[in-house]
Formats: C-alpha cells, structure tokens, sequence
C-alpha cells in the first residue's frame, strides 16, 4: 500500500518537532553553566562532520554543479544562523516553556510569509487552524506570564527566532533546484562556519580557549546536549523539516509548531519542574484542536476537492 504524500510530510513535520522541542530543555540546561555560543559552535560543528561522513560514504548524495548558491545561502543565513541566535539566547532569558509557545505562532508568520513572497493562497481551514492556534498561544502566554517572570530581551529574542524560521520555511519552498539534503548540508555548514567561529573568537578573548575545547570530554551532560542537538535536531530534524516542506507545503508545515509547544510544555513541568497553569492546559488544548484543523481537516477537503 502506497503511502500518501500527505500523511508522509505530516509524520515528518510532527517528528521535526517533537525532536526541536526536547532540544530547549538540553539548551537551557547547559546555558546555565556555559556560554550559548560554545553550545552551539560545538553542536553545528558535530552536525557537519556527521553529516560530512554520511556524504562520504554515500549515504546522502549532493551536487552543487550548475545550482545558483544565492537561494541556499540565504535559507542558510536565515536558519541556523539567525534562527539559533534568537532561540538560544531567548531560552537563556526565558523558560522553556515560554519558548514552545512564542514558537507556536511561526504558522501565522509563515502564512503571511508564504502569501506575500509565494503568492500560495492557503485554504480556508488553514487559515482557520492556524489563527485558532494563535488563540491558544495567546492564552498560553497570557497564563505563563501570571506565572513566570517577564523578559522583554528574551521576547525580542524569540521575535528574531520566529521571524527567521518562518523565513527559512518559505524560501525552502522556493529553492525547487535543491533537495533536502541539499539544503540541510548548506545549513550545517554555515551553522559551523559561523557559531564554532564565534564560539573560539569568544574563548580566545576570556582566556578559555582550553576550556572550549576539551568541554565535551571534561562534561559528560554538554557532550550529551551537542550530540542530541547536533545528530537528533541539526541532520535528522532538518532533514524532516525540509521533507515535510517539499511534500505538504510551508503552510501546513508550519502548523505543526503547535506539537513542539505542547511537547515542550510537558517536558519542561516533567524535566525542568516549570509550573504549569489550568489556564496554560486549556490554551495547549485550543492548539491541538488548531493543528488538527490546518491539518486533518484540510486534508480530507483535499481529497474530497480530488474525488
């Protein structure tokens, strides 16, 4: 039995962010104690090299003959590069829990993002479950703010994240000429190039350039968190963002933000013990029922449209 489009690029979508989710907590652990920029130099550092030897051994196939860079470049510069400055440093300043929900509006900023510069005009249960998905946004961060203690950087941060991945998602969509590996390769390099960088440019000028870098052989818990963010999130959640993209579109795609707020929420009350509210369960509900609409639903008016 020959497996639908659809239903392929819904499990990719729900896996990309379910692995994205439990990524914040292994983030806002280790920036605790470290810098963010040797997290993320020695994750996208990690993610390259195996990457690189997967390439190698013909476990993914690359061409870059003939393709125009422009297009990957700036998916590229728009995540990891300035995607992973504002999540990692917004999490610093933030819990984890608020990270997953400020994510969740990614689908109304792709929405528009796709629209203006696609011209894709998304159906009206799309749009539908996607703005009752910003309803439990709202209401989520109306209760964690109750809750938790306000930081304006920290917002403008996860404002600068969710900004970027919404532009990474629309020109993924854009960049027909490329596959998916492709286009993950591209990303993991330049996530390498600038954050390990940035990373020993920091070192070097606070005087813990040793201490850079024998980090992941000095702390078992910070080789754990690199190797889970840069194998499990940069290559495989990547890799499963840019499938679920190419078989169901940036609108439907973005939609699933909601599972990594929800995923997030519940790791960071079982894991981190952040507190949840009622009211908090309530707006996770309204985004379920969100992500069920963008989703479900217009899946089967699809099929429907089709018969």
């Amino acid at each position: 039995m020959k497996v639908s489009n659809t239903v392929v690029g819904c499990l990719c979508a729900v896996g990309c962010e379910i692995l994205y989710a439990l990524s914040y907590i292994f983030t806002k652990q280790m920036t605790e104690n470290e810098s963010p920029l040797y997290l993320l130099g020695w994750r996208f550092l990690i993610a390259v090299v195996a990457m690189s030897v997967l390439v190698a051994v013909g476990v993914f196939r690359v061409n870059f003959r003939g393709k125009s860079l422009r297009s990957v470049l700036i998916i590229a510069l728009f995540c990891p590069v300035l995607y992973f400055i504002g999540e990692t440093f917004g999490i610093t300043r933030t819990t984890a829990s608020e990270t997953g929900v400020f994510f969740a509006c990614i689908p109304v900023v792709s929405l528009a993002g796709s629209t203006v510069i696609l011209k894709k005009k998304p159906s009206v249960l799309q749009v539908a479950g996607i703005l009752i998905t910003l309803c439990g946004v709202v209401i989520t961060v109306s209760a964690a703010g109750m809750s938790a203690g306000f930081s304006m950087t920290g917002y403008i941060f996860l404002l600068l994240a969710v900004f970027s991945y919404s532009l990474y998602s629309v020109f993924v969509d854009k960049a027909s000429e490329y596959t998916g590996v492709e286009i993950t390769y591209i990303m993991l390099i330049a996530g390498a190039a600038v954050f390990a960088a940035a990373a020993f440019a920091e070192a070097f000028f606070t005087g813990n350039v040793k201490h850079l870098l024998l980090l992941p052989v000095q702390n078992r818990n910070f080789l754990i968190a690199t190797l889970y963010q840069g194998i499990g999130c940069s290559i495989t959640a990547f890799l499963l963002s840019n499938a679920a993209i190419a078989k169901i579109g940036v609108n439907r795609t973005s939609s699933f933000i909601g599972v990594s707020t929800l995923v997030s929420i519940i790791s960071g009350v079982i894991i981190l013990n952040e507190q949840i509210t009622l009211l908090q369960a309530v707006g996770a509900a309204v985004i379920i029922v969100g992500v069920y609409t963008a989703n479900v639903k217009a899946a089967v008016q699809v099929k429907m449209n089709n018969i």
